[in-house]
């Protein structure tokens, strides 16, 4: 037939388009009519006019692409993936150089070496990133593909970053090269929800989705349980602990607080609350405690026997989900689903400075050890720096 007969000639004539791995997602071009497309695949490529759509020169990102920028004439391009990167890409050469990163998932925490402010770790969705606090420039990658980090901190010695997992792992990596050091395997079997570690670097005391808090002796060959302590029906979410390692405080969704003897491995004092805990800590005296929550109320307790002393309202809409008291106990910071970090005095109870930036709910907030800044992080992925008022 006729239409047969055109369709022959027309595949004689005309090569066939490539396709591209999860489709174009972003095109743009340059003023000589060379079009720049990037793939979901991670492919971006350059076709020259009269190329017949063929790509001239071409190449791989990690992640997929999610937007172009072109520099000037199309001497320099910037393509952002969905993997919280941005590249620049020289048109001459045509290989990818990592400029910025950043989490591309909700950041669940953030720690700092002990009495060290020069450096911070974050954790997400597959990895543990450390910064270097002035410049927030990324030094180290840790990955752990399909997994999610809850909980990460530095042993105190600054030897090992302990982190806590989605998989009911334990995991320790060197601070230097990211390298394992070791894995406790089935730690807790609704997964690794919060974690600390003791002054002496000796022990790790982790905390569960079914409840349990365990305490782990930790050398480097061995790691050994050495007690699990079972009193919470929720999720713990955060723990903190004494300076001489004898006791440490446990918050959980179930609305207690519970201080431990982690000598004897039994409730000291318990805390209830109509609350979901989210935070806690102690002041830098150890005979308080500050806690947060879903009913948007920070408390201040005494920890030698469990009884409130103040009851404030920490926001006006929202729960709060991070706490943290300044290294001399004048002033503390809080963050939550209002988005809001603010800054108060812990004495008066009175809100001297308040943060906006973030456009997720914050869930964690750290002041650095040497008060020079504050670091939040919130669901949407982002870390805010900001410089510490006083």
């Amino acid at each position: 037939s006729l239409g047969e007969r055109s369709k022959q000639w027309y595949q004689r004539r005309v090569r066939a388009k490539d396709k591209y791995s999860l489709g174009v997602h972003s095109m743009a071009m340059l003023k000589d009519g060379t079009i720049i497309i990037a793939t979901g695949g991670g492919t971006v490529g350059a076709i020259k006019p009269g190329s017949a759509f063929r790509l001239t020169k071409e190449c791989e990102l990690a992640g997929g692409a999610t937007s172009i920028a072109v520099r000037g004439a199309g001497h320099q391009i910037f393509v952002g993936v969905n993997k919280g990167n941005i590249y620049s890409i020289n048109f001459s050469d045509f290989k990818p150089v990592c400029v910025n990163s950043c989490h591309y998932s909700g950041v669940m925490d953030v720690a700092f070496p002990a009495g060290e402010g020069n450096l911070f770790a974050t954790c997400s969705k597959e990895t543990i990133r450390v910064w270097v606090t002035d410049t927030s420039s990324e030094v180290l990658r840790i990955t752990v593909p399909n997994m999610t980090c809850h909980g990460v901190c530095f042993m105190q010695d600054g030897r090992s970053i302990i982190s806590a997992w989605n998989d009911g792992k334990i995991r320790a990596f060197k601070p230097e090269s990211g390298t394992e050091l070791y894995t406790i395997h089935d730690a807790h079997k609704q997964g690794v929800t919060a974690i600390a570690t003791t002054n002496d670097s000796s022990r790790i005391v982790s905390g569960g989705g079914e409840g349990q808090v365990r305490v782990w002796d930790i050398s480097p060959k061995h790691q050994q349980m050495k007690a699990a302590m079972k009193e919470h029906k929720g999720v713990v979410t955060c723990i903190k602990i004494r300076k001489e390692n004898m006791e440490c405080v446990s918050a959980s969704d179930d609305g207690t607080c519970i201080i431990w003897d982690l000598n004897r491995f039994v409730r000291n004092q318990i805390i209830f609350s109509n609350t979901l805990f989210k935070a806690v800590c102690y002041d830098p005296f150890e005979s308080q405690l500050l806690t947060g929550g879903s009913d948007r109320k920070i408390s201040y307790w005494e920890t030698l026997d469990g009884s409130q002393i103040r009851e404030m309202e920490g926001s006006a809409d929202g729960s709060i989900n991070g706490l943290d008291i300044s290294a001399d106990g004048n002033y503390f910071v809080s963050g939550g689903n209002s988005r809001k970090v603010k800054v108060w005095k812990y004495n008066e109870g009175d809100v001297t400075h308040v943060g906006l930036g973030h456009s997720g709910d914050i869930t964690r907030i750290k002041v650095c050890p040497n008060s020079k800044h504050i670091i939040s992080v919130s669901a949407d992925g982002a870390i805010l720096r900001w410089r510490y008022p006083f």
